[in-house]
């Protein structure tokens, strides 16, 4: 995921808004505790998300892929003030953590986390998302994609973490053997080809892809 040079990254960060307590709280606490703690969106990304949340002012949110719950309390800081913000991940043993998180912050009233198969929960969620961000298994981002476009309004935002996959969306050799390279691969072509959508390829961290449907 390193994409630029460590002390250009350094200076990126130190000329960013800080990380909130709270999450580099939670950050060191993933890395201590928890596995594959990269996975963890981290300073400079969580402030995209937070920054785009407080743009658009989302009334309803959904996030497909928890896990420690530092992207969803990001996304959370945008919230209008009646929103709700749906997270769903499909690791049980990550719940106590997620809800020890989500308790001491601000939004506490807002975060609704569900533990279980997305495609099984979306269906169940009663809500026009204005705002939805997808960092779970990479095999079906396609098929979360096809799952929401239609249901969501006009001018909602839909975002994709790890569309870039540490650069190996680039070698075809890749492509040819990992499921999860050609997985992400297929889907960014299939985003740009949709005529339903507006979107751009955002370099940052490990790739977000941001779609807006016209």
């Amino acid at each position: 995921m390193e994409f630029i040079d460590e002390t250009l990254a350094k200076y990126t960060e130190s000329h960013s808004s800080p990380e909130p307590a709270l999450l580099a709280k939670l950050n060191r606490d993933t890395y201590a505790n928890v596995l594959a703690p990269r996975m963890l969106s981290g300073h400079i990304q969580g402030r995209v998300l937070s920054m785009l949340s407080k743009m658009i002012q989302p009334k309803a949110v959904l996030e497909i892929g928890t896990y420690t719950g530092y992207a969803a309390l990001c996304l959370a800081e945008g919230l209008a003030p009646d929103g709700v913000l749906h997270t769903i991940d499909i690791n049980e043993e990550l719940e106590t953590r997620i809800n020890t998180f989500v308790a001491q912050s601000p939004y506490a009233n807002q975060i609704k986390l569900h533990i279980g198969n997305a495609l099984d929960i979306i269906p169940q969620l009663n809500e026009a998302f204005n705002l939805v961000f997808i960092d779970a298994d990479k095999s079906n981002y396609s098929a979360y994609y096809d799952l929401l476009i239609d249901t969501l309004p006009s001018g909602a935002i839909i975002i994709a973490d790890n569309v870039l996959w540490s650069g190996k969306i680039l070698d075809q050799a890749e492509i040819a053997k990992d499921a999860d390279t050609r997985a992400l691969d297929e889907f960014n072509k299939k985003i740009t080809q949709d005529d339903r959508v507006e979107n751009v390829l955002m370099p940052v961290r490990d790739g977000l892809m941001v779609i807006r449907k016209k």
